[in-house]
């Protein structure tokens, strides 16, 4: 037990800040750096926020330790010349949401799957993040009817607006929304007919950011 929660906590630590840290330095000076800078610290919140949540099974453990990355990695991409100085209130407002959001899934989680909730963890980031990057790094590989159904991209479009001294409410109403229907599924569990409100309004918000990514992408 020891071991595998150790395990946990080295996984968090890698995937919610030295990974993307190291990233960061390697793109510095790239001429693709401030286009990914977003997609990274994106990243780096779900892995710190959802493993750790779903490791401890504790929602706010999650929801600190990937508030912490996105500041952290934000504070290394400016320090690296990759950003400019964000806007503030609209970058707090999407480390907030997209904290919360991922913390609830690793919750979720860990309710749902007890101590294999951290590796459903582990597989969802790898999934979301490998289309997050594929799309960072290829615009338009990737289509955006299926972007818009990840919440790592909302995460993303949140950061990347603030980033550009804009606010993003649909990616923010889309982050809170799922935060808000992921917990109550958690809180409720082992009820299962939460499980259609959550599905039900990750649908819907995956249209209505479908609807918006043009404009809050462009």
């Amino acid at each position: 037990m020891i071991a595998r929660t150790r395990l946990a906590g080295i996984s968090a630590v890698l995937a919610g800040a030295l990974a993307p840290a190291l990233g960061m330095v390697a793109l510095a000076g790239a001429a693709s750096a401030a286009q990914v800078a977003a997609p990274v610290i994106a990243a780096g919140m779900m892995g710190a926020g959802m493993i750790a949540a779903a490791a401890s099974g504790r929602w706010w453990t999650g929801a600190a330790l990937a508030a912490v990355s996105g500041l952290g990695l934000a504070m290394l991409a400016l320090a690296l010349g990759i950003i400019a100085l964000p806007h503030l209130a609209a970058f707090l407002l999407a480390i907030a949401a997209a904290s919360t959001s991922f913390a609830a899934r690793g919750a979720l989680f860990a309710r749902s799957s007890g101590e294999r909730g951290w590796w459903i963890a582990v597989a969802v980031l790898a999934g979301e993040g490998a289309m997050l990057a594929v799309a960072a790094m290829r615009p338009g590989a990737v289509p955006d009817g299926l972007l818009a159904l990840l919440p790592a991209q909302w995460a993303s479009m949140a950061t990347a607006a603030a980033l550009a001294g804009e606010a993003a409410p649909v990616a923010l109403l889309a982050l809170a929304g799922t935060a808000a229907t992921t917990m109550l599924v958690a809180a409720l569990w082992p009820a299962r007919w939460p499980y259609l409100v959550m599905f039900s309004a990750w649908l819907a918000l995956s249209a209505l950011v479908w609807h918006g990514l043009p404009a809050v992408t462009s």
